[in-house]
């Protein structure tokens, strides 16, 4: 990635609406707490969870405090949009959409806040680079929803989403923007879960949607790079210093060209070095 890097390993869902669920998220140690106004909040509670995420987004600071609004065919969207651009959070949490024309009519409802959106749908999946290039600065991965909208069954290896999951973080990348994968659900399953977010990492995923503080730790040392990892991006860096230059170096018997230099470059700035 070209810009510069914001750590993202962990996004941790909370209910606007459970004012236990946010005090708690005060305290944990989540690169992202995402404020929800969808999916975790009842219709009855939707407009004072509304009012409560305006008022303590800057209790999470340093961390990003996003939040996902209602999507806009509901009666709340407007009204969480209008708040939304008038509190400032990090970001705006775009939810069900289909493709760039509902990030173009967010962004007149929202002026400068930054947008997020989640490929979630089986158009959004199709459009996932229009989505991208159409100025929000992440893409995160509804696995939930998705899997409900081909009329599939969840997986524990998820075969079955990989191709929309791939797509996900090609058009992050061709975009320049983050990638996140979606939530796991097994709350009692750590091993899945750290599967999960191995499975992740290796499709080229920044980070990990999370629902229970259990899971940011784990998802934290997923996607941070080793102790070795560094040490070797140090070294291959060295080796390219070594001879300045050149297009190609040779690193324990392997050769070395210009895209591992970027990827060691690439793996100090994710150790925040």
């Amino acid at each position: 990635m070209s810009k510069a890097y914001k750590a993202r390993r962990t996004a941790l869902y909370v209910p606007a609406s459970n004012s236990r669920a946010l005090e708690k998220a005060r305290t944990l140690d989540a690169d992202v707490v995402i404020l929800d106004l969808e999916d975790a909040v009842a219709a009855e509670d939707k407009v004072r969870a509304r009012a409560t995420a305006a008022a303590i987004l800057k209790d999470f600071a340093p961390r990003e405090a996003v939040v996902r609004v209602n999507s806009a065919p509901t009666p709340w969207h407007d009204e969480d949009m209008a708040a939304m651009a008038e509190a400032m959070p990090a970001a705006i949490l775009l939810a069900k959409i289909s493709g760039p024309e509902d990030i173009a009519a967010a962004r007149a409802k929202c002026g400068e806040v930054s947008l997020w959106a989640m490929i979630e749908t089986p158009r959004a999946v199709f459009n996932a680079l229009a989505i991208a290039d159409a100025g929000v600065d992440c893409l995160m991965f509804g696995v939930n929803d998705l899997v409900s909208a081909m009329f599939g069954r969840h997986r524990p290896d998820r075969a079955n989403i990989h191709a929309a999951m791939s797509q996900t973080v090609l058009a992050a990348r061709a975009a320049d923007i983050t990638a996140l994968d979606g939530v796991h659900n097994a709350l009692d399953d750590m091993t899945g879960f750290a599967k999960s977010c191995a499975e992740a990492r290796d499709f080229g995923f920044d980070g990990k949607s999370v629902i229970h503080p259990s899971q940011i730790g784990p998802a934290k040392t997923a996607f941070s790079p080793s102790l070795d990892e560094i040490a070797y991006a140090r070294r291959v860096l060295a080796a390219f210093a070594a001879q300045p230059g050149a297009s190609v170096v040779t690193l324990d018997r392997r050769m070395l060209e210009a895209l591992d230099a970027a990827s060691a470059r690439r793996t100090l700035a994710r150790a925040g070095l």
